[in-house]
């Protein structure tokens, strides 16, 4: 039986109503000699005195987001000579911590990378739908973004691990309804050079890299590292803001469903359809805001099926508007969803004829 369980899953091809959560929220973990508390930060005069001014460069990049600022962010310091306990503590910490998209400056040094990766992994196949950016890192997971170029201010070079803290407060300050494809990044100069073919070359591997387009510096698409595709995974998966807008909705659904239905309705039809009517005005809200093409949740007649002949029922004897109805489905509700994700304009074909 376990704990009451919520399964919420997207395959590629909001009575109480279900509001949008606010997200943007950046976890940075930085290294420091001696022993400091974990710290929010809201703006620059948050940041301690007593760090390194390289922690506070990547904490003040991470600050200046893109339409918006980071909504907050949350900073872990590990300290000590031990790697792994450090990083083993980082985890635990952030693991039960509300964030969005973790950067850590010295994970490539580290030898972490791999680390982070899997416990990434580990979270988004539960209920903990966040993001790690990760510097030369081949996650091929849509909840790592491999950040692949270097950034200059003048002569002063910016390797890709000393900007994943700026990407990851670009993104989180992005909203929900925009692309960060062609996102500038107007503090530098100049980046790393690269051939158109190998821009494409780069980005269909799951690189996140930059361009110079002759005025200043900007991302080339906003992909994530994911590029090994399947059925349930196509590639709208590797599409930044498509995985934020599926997560964002997984958590919304789910922390309304734990806060307000779970234990506090008897599991009747009528019930049932409440909870379907408020998810299908969450829906409706996001494609108002230009978020979704469209939305409907209803009642997953076929797994309903499954479940009832399962207990021994008769389902051969019962027509479809039966099985939706069937008064006694225990503790379980099945539903199913079907979405679409609206993504930004970001490819223009143009043919002009004389």
């Amino acid at each position: 039986m376990g704990v009451p369980s919520i399964n919420i899953s997207f395959i590629e091809k909001a009575t109480n109503a279900i509001k949008r959560g606010s997200r943007g929220i950046v976890a940075i973990a930085i290294k420091e000699e001696s022993e400091i508390k974990p710290f929010t930060v809201m703006n620059a005069s948050d940041i301690p005195a007593n760090i390194t001014t390289d922690n506070v460069d990547a904490i003040k990049k991470a600050l200046i987001g893109y339409t918006n600022a980071p909504r907050k962010i949350l900073v872990y310091v590990m300290s000590g000579s031990d790697v792994t306990e450090n990083y083993k503590a980082m985890l635990k910490y952030f693991e039960s911590a509300k964030w969005d998209y973790l950067a850590i400056p010295s994970v490539e040094d580290d030898g972490k990378t791999q680390d982070i990766v899997a416990a990434v992994k580990k979270w988004r196949e539960g209920k903990k739908k966040v993001k790690a950016v990760l510097p030369n890192t081949a996650g091929d997971s849509e909840g790592i973004i491999n950040v692949s170029s270097s950034a200059f201010i003048d002569t002063t070079e910016y390797p890709a691990a000393k900007l994943c803290t700026r990407i990851a407060g670009l993104i989180a300050g992005t909203g929900t309804n925009l692309s960060v494809t062609y996102a500038p990044l107007l503090e530098f100069t100049s980046c790393t050079s690269m051939t158109e073919d190998e821009m494409n070359t780069a980005v269909d591997e799951g690189k996140l890299i930059f361009m110079w387009d002759g005025d200043k510096v900007k991302i080339v698409r906003g992909v994530n590292s994911l590029h090994t595709l399947t059925d349930k995974k196509g590639s709208r998966h590797k599409k930044i803001k498509v995985i934020d807008t599926i997560d964002m909705i997984f958590d919304d659904i789910r922390k309304t469903v734990e806060d307000t239905y779970i234990g506090k309705y008897a599991n009747t039809y009528g019930n049932k359809c409440v909870l379907i009517a408020a998810i299908n005005d969450y829906f409706s809200a996001l494609v108002s805001e230009g978020i979704l093409g469209g939305g409907t949740c209803e009642i997953d007649i076929d797994a309903q099926r499954k479940y009832l002949k399962q207990k021994g029922i008769r389902v051969e004897d019962l027509s479809d508007d039966e099985i939706k109805q069937y008064p006694e489905t225990e503790s379980y509700v099945f539903l199913k969803a079907k979405i679409s994700v609206l993504d930004a304009i970001e490819d223009i074909e143009l043919p002009i004829y004389l």
